[in-house]
C-alpha cells in the first residue's frame, strides 16, 4: 500500500482502520513509451550474452512510475482520497512503443474510529 499525505494507493479492495464511503468511479492512468533506438541496440547486443537488459528495465520503471502519477491525478480530481484494487496493465502498440495503464476504483475513505 502506497500512502501519502494526499492519497492511499493500494492494490486490496479495502483499507484497515478504514471504511469506504463513497465511490467516485475508476481512475486510469496512461503512458505510452517508445524504445529509443540507443536501447534497442545495447538491448540487441545484451541478448547475444543473456542477462537483464536495464536499459528496458529502467524503461518499464518509469512507464509504471508515470501511469501511476497519472491515475492518482486522475483520482484527486475525482475528489478521491483513496484508489483501491489498484492494477497494472501493458500493451505492445509497434515493435518499437509499449502501452502502460495503471486503474483502480477511486472512493472516499472515511476512518472506523
Amino acid at each position: 500500500m502506497l500512502s501519502s499525505d494526499r492519497i492511499i494507493v493500494s492494490t486490496m479492495n479495502y483499507v484497515p482502520g478504514f471504511e469506504v464511503e463513497q465511490v467516485l468511479g475508476i481512475a486510469v492512468g496512461i503512458t505510452v513509451r517508445s524504445r529509443g533506438i540507443g536501447g534497442r541496440f545495447l538491448a540487441g547486443l545484451r541478448s547475444i550474452v543473456g542477462g537483464e537488459i536495464s536499459e528496458f528495465v529502467e524503461n518499464a520503471e518509469k512507464a509504471r512510475r508515470t501511469a501511476m502519477e497519472r491515475m492518482v491525478s486522475h483520482a484527486l480530481s475525482m475528489g478521491a482520497n483513496a484508489v483501491l484494487q489498484v492494477y497494472f496493465d501493458s500493451n505492445e502498440l509497434s515493435e518499437f512503443m509499449d502501452e502502460i495503464i495503471a486503474y483502480g476504483t477511486a472512493v472516499k475513505l472515511v476512518s472506523k474510529s
